[in-house]
């Protein structure tokens, strides 16, 4: 048997354990510089990062801040030649600063590892070295599922049994602004996409929505980022949003208003999706009945692991799903678009949002994702 027929063959059997194992988390570590493992003469992974500031094309605004820039770390994780890429984007909302994210990194230590197809020991131990550190974990994962993938000469959504064919458009975000940055940036992009998602949650909503339906009118889904506090009011908002082409909502109200929350999911004439209330797997029982999807991303979730849990979870639970992004390179919201051929909704535009892309990978034509067939993640370094 030829040494990358074996590979595969071994790597199969690798990924299925891994897709059923525990639900964990993930990381990554190692000093700075790269640093090779030795265990009888060869070659152990050598893991790397390094800080990215990722610079917004627009300036973002949501319910609760503006900014221009989010900080990021860039991980390589290299093994028998080939290399694996993830990365930490940390906005605001996270908590997680490049501190964190290189405190996390420096306690994790890979040397007990022999076989990088060992992902769900890896990254069981990973999500074990703290509670929390969900995008610093998610580096890890998203970088070993690069290098396994490659290892096995094949990308992540044929190993998973998906159809790249059915990958859904992506939604494209409109940030709160004025009037007149709103148009433009609507301008923009109505002709390049089928679907918008558009950022509520203040007191300018109906204007909002109102000013983008002067230039398109493409289906809507919008985010209030718990900025709704009232369900009465929030009810009523939904209706006219309706009658306005909208097509879903996600997170209306705060987290903590579980109840108030419920009520209006029972009411709401369009589907309520979680996403400030859900982060990983062990939420998702707590939320049942309060909304009727999730939204799950790789930097909340700690990576594409878990991800694929969730999904597979919610979907025996009765619930839709969605997957999104932060603001993010290729790297990240590709990783994310590897499980796009089996969710209802998908937010992965987090790549076109920034100015200073390091990689190209999942593409948008026609305002539809078109998922790499190369190995692995199937990115390309720029």
């Amino acid at each position: 048997m030829q040494r990358r027929d074996f590979l595969k063959t071994a790597a199969i059997a690798g990924a299925g354990a891994a897709l059923m194992g525990s639900a964990a988390g993930c990381a990554l570590g190692s000093s700075n510089k790269p640093r090779s493992y030795k265990v009888g003469g060869k070659e152990r992974m050598k893991l790397s990062w390094e800080r990215y500031e990722l610079k917004l094309a627009h300036v973002f605004t949501v319910a609760s801040y503006s900014r221009t820039t989010t900080p990021d770390i860039q991980v390589k994780l290299e093994y028998d030649g080939f290399t694996g890429y993830g990365e930490a984007s940390m906005p605001p909302y996270l908590g997680q600063t490049y501190e964190s994210v290189e405190a996390f990194l420096s306690k994790v230590d890979l040397s007990r590892f022999d076989d990088p197809f060992k992902i769900d020991d890896i990254l069981t131990y990973v999500d074990s070295l703290s509670p929390g550190d969900a995008a610093a974990k998610a580096a890890v994962d998203i970088a070993l599922h690069d290098l396994v993938g490659k290892l096995m000469g094949l990308p992540w959504w044929r190993i998973w049994g998906l159809d790249a064919a059915k990958a859904p458009d992506t939604t494209f975000t409109i940030g709160i602004d004025t009037p007149e940055v709103v148009l433009e940036k609507t301008k923009e992009c109505a002709d390049r996409f089928n679907i918008l998602k558009v950022k509520v949650g203040l007191d300018n909503d109906y204007e909002m929505i109102e000013t983008i339906r002067k230039v398109t009118n493409l289906p809507i889904a919008v985010d209030a980022n718990q900025g709704w506090k009232d369900k009465h009011k929030a009810l009523e908002e939904i209706f006219w949003l309706k009658e306005h082409g909208i097509v879903m909502v996600e997170q209306p109200m705060p987290k903590e208003m579980l109840d108030d929350t419920a009520w209006l999911t029972e009411r709401s004439p369009l589907p309520i999706y979680a996403d400030e209330a859900i982060q990983r797997l062990k939420d998702i029982p707590s939320i049942k009945g309060a909304y009727n999807g999730i939204n799950i991303k790789l930097m909340k979730c700690t990576g594409m692991r878990e991800a694929w849990k969730m999904l597979n979870y919610a979907r025996t639970e009765g619930m839709d799903v969605m997957v999104g992004c932060m603001t993010e390179t290729s790297c990240a919201t590709t990783a994310a678009a590897h499980l796009s051929p089996a969710v209802d909704f998908a937010d992965l535009d987090g790549n076109l949002l920034i100015a200073n892309d390091r990689f190209r990978g999942m593409v948008v034509e026609g305002g539809r994702m078109v998922l790499p067939d190369a190995p692995g993640l199937g990115l390309e370094l720029l």
